[in-house]
């Protein structure tokens, strides 16, 4: 028993001074614990960008009792793009897509697909095509129909509603046309090509020296009509190199622009962009110190006049559905002063011949039903 009371005596005594000594320390110690985890703290700052945790609030639970506002800007995912969309602009926020060469080649055909409100948005939020009928604004492709040759599906989904901008028709069949098949064209260069693209509405300076943001809409679902337009192109040389990203971020304004401008004119600094967007664009990327630029390692130079006006026109002669229709289409750049090359002489042959047949069978079938 005197042994038990002992030890209890010595447990009591080692406890009173280990705890005295604690408190002693932690008070005579405080500042030098605080200047010890600053200088932790400048040792191991946490990463720019990265948000630091917070607690819950104890009265969380009472406002979470019945949601919060919900803006519809998650990620939607397509078969060979995604988008986040902008349910108050009826229009995306940012669409993403990759790009290859198997990707732009293959059998799928624009003339089997037809734009049609996206299934995933809600009713209330969508755009329809009758908002586009009659505004005098074309449908702007985000993600391009031609980036996706390769399926039928992918391609049909790059005409849902929440992949289209109102866009410039000249604008939109010209040099944003260009832009998109130098996207493509940079495919026999690299291996892999992941481009962001949407819509911006930037402030202007009125005559009063103010800036403010104003833009049109259209339809009754006032879809917003962008007074820009952005492209984001990151391409890798291939999977297995050790070569520098190479990066390259532009600005079109959306009106009409000439052969007379070339794509460099409308380069912009990856983080002026992200300022005027509010989007940081490939984030798990070192775009300052671990990117090549763009227009530096390749050329940035867009199709000229006479080579986009064959192709053009090899579009059209691909697309016409009578004879009449044809020899318009040829006669039209005969008038351009355009000799047509092997490949649309070729082409222009090849749908004559099924015109005329097509011509003869219909004519064979009015025959026999007189």
């Amino acid at each position: 028993k005197r042994e038990k009371a002992m030890a209890g005596r010595l447990r009591a005594a080692f406890q009173a001074r280990f705890v005295g000594g604690f408190v002693c320390g932690a008070a005579l110690g405080t500042a030098s614990c605080l200047a010890a985890l600053q200088l932790s703290r400048k040792a191991n700052p946490e990463p720019e960008g990265k948000e630091r945790e917070q607690e819950k609030p104890a009265y969380s639970s009472i406002l979470e009792q019945y949601g919060f506002p919900d803006s519809g800007a998650e990620v939607r995912y397509y078969s060979n793009h995604m988008l986040s969309y902008d349910q108050a602009k009826r229009v995306p926020r940012w669409v993403m897509e990759h790009l290859s060469k198997d990707k732009i080649l293959g059998a799928a055909n624009r003339k089997h697909c037809k734009f049609k409100p996206d299934p995933s948005i809600p009713v209330l939020f969508t755009a329809t095509n009758r908002d586009y009928l009659g505004s005098g604004w074309s449908r702007g492709h985000m993600s391009p129909a031609g980036d996706n040759k390769f399926s039928m599906q992918a391609m049909a989904e790059t005409f849902y509603l929440s992949n289209i901008v109102p866009q410039n028709y000249e604008n939109n069949a010209g040099f944003w046309n260009r832009l998109e098949m130098y996207c493509r064209e940079l495919t026999t260069r690299f291996e892999d090509i992941w481009v962001a693209t949407g819509p911006l509405t930037l402030p202007r300076e009125g005559t009063d020296g103010k800036k403010r943001v104003s833009y049109q809409v259209i339809g009754n679902d006032d879809v917003a009509v962008p007074t820009h337009l952005y492209k984001v192109i990151l391409a890798k040389k291939s999977r297995t190199s050790s070569e520098p990203l190479t990066l390259g971020a532009f600005v079109v304004p959306n009106e009409p622009i000439g052969f007379d401008h070339q794509l460099p004119e409308f380069q912009v600094k990856i983080q002026d962009l992200e300022k005027m967007s509010g989007l940081v664009f490939f984030p798990r990327v070192d775009k300052v110190d671990q990117c090549q630029n763009l227009c530096e390692i390749d050329t940035c130079k867009l199709i000229g006049y006479e080579a986009f006006t064959l192709y053009i026109s090899g579009r059209k002669v691909q697309s016409a559905k009578t004879l009449n229709r044809l020899e318009k289409v040829m006669s039209e750049l005969k008038e351009l002063g355009i000799e047509p090359d092997e490949y649309l002489f070729q082409l222009y042959q090849e749908k004559k011949q099924e015109l005329a047949s097509k011509t003869e069978e219909s004519n064979a079938r009015n025959a026999k039903s007189g």
